[in-house]
């Protein structure tokens, strides 16, 4: 797994790496001792990595307690902590999304604009696709053109159905025709495409809770699951982001995009101490291959180096 890591996610977070080591490398260069102002320097340069200021209080505090037990004289012992607390922080929103639990498995996905949400839905439609599942994509977004003609693209390319009807529909119609056809066609994933829209525009945000409401009216059980893709470049600003769309429409699980252009990444950590909700995928790169399943170890191994290789002078004890 550590091969397939350094292969693959630990070359995509490059930047986010680069960022929170070259200010922890800094520190041990120094040849500080491990003291106090040592876990406030660590503490710093984590919250500048967008990880947010609760967990890298925690995450600083258990390296303290660990210090206290183990008495690292290294660098990379230290190193070696750090990440086994940021793995066991994500641990919990690394959660598979299993669609065998209803038939169609209806996932509506939500976001801001420009988030890389209706690419996020190609690639998840061609993953379920390959794992030999029948898969339909619904047009929601009915407010722009070309957004239904970008989904039909995406369709065609894939072989999947798409449900679409003409510009300035209702966007909840379209959602339950496409639940409807679902349940006709024998499909087991359906994919709800939504207009990506500002979480402070109120408007556009009552029109995501109607489609949920209209999809209730067919199951009160609809959507089983609500999607909210996530730009990690944004870094803070996601974690409103996901506290709006929260409030309006349930959100319950995530997608985090574009964590190969961006020195962001710390703010996974910051979205998993905050909500707990399950971070089902991770954006990578543009290719189908690069929206992979979130993966809490990974994840931390390739947020860090492997190591510092600096020696302390001395721990206080």
């Amino acid at each position: 797994m550590q091969e397939k890591t350094r292969g693959g996610l630990f070359g995509r977070l490059s930047k986010t790496r680069e960022n929170l080591t070259s200010g922890l490398s800094g520190l041990f260069k120094r040849g500080v001792k491990l003291d106090e102002s040592l876990y406030e320097e660590i503490e710093d340069q984590l919250i500048m990595s967008d990880i947010g200021v609760e967990p890298a209080q925690r995450i600083t505090q258990a390296l303290r307690d660990n210090a206290k037990a183990e008495k690292p004289q290294s660098a990379d012992a230290l190193l070696a902590t750090l990440t086994a607390q940021i793995s066991e922080l994500l641990e919990p929103v690394e959660q598979t999304i299993d669609t065998r639990t209803h038939k169609p498995y209806v996932i509506l996905m939500v976001g801001v604009n420009g988030v890389g949400k209706t690419t996020t839905i190609a690639k998840l439609a061609n993953r379920f696709k390959n794992e030999g599942k029948n898969v339909m994509l619904a047009a929601g977004d009915t407010f722009r053109a070309a957004a239904i003609e970008q989904l039909q693209t995406w369709g065609a390319r894939l072989a999947i159905p798409v449900i679409a009807q003409q510009h300035g529909s209702d966007a909840a119609a379209v959602a339950f025709d496409a639940y409807q056809a679902a349940l006709s066609r024998n499909i087991d994933v359906l994919l709800i495409d939504t207009a990506g829209r500002q979480h402070t525009h109120g408007d556009l945000m009552e029109q995501l809770a109607k489609m949920t409401r209209v999809l209730q009216k067919a199951n009160t059980e609809l959507p089983h699951e609500v999607m909210l893709t996530v730009d990690a470049a944004t870094g803070q600003n996601a974690l409103s982001q996901i506290e709006h769309f929260k409030s309006i429409v349930g959100v319950s699980s995530l997608s985090v995009t574009k964590l190969d252009g961006t020195a962001k990444g710390g703010i996974i950590i910051a979205m998993a101490e905050k909500f707990g909700l399950p971070i089902r995928f991770i954006g990578v790169g543009e290719s189908m291959q690069d929206l992979q399943p979130f993966v809490a170890q990974d994840f931390a191994r390739a947020l860090l180096p492997d190591s510092l290789g600096s020696e302390y002078p001395g721990a206080d004890s």
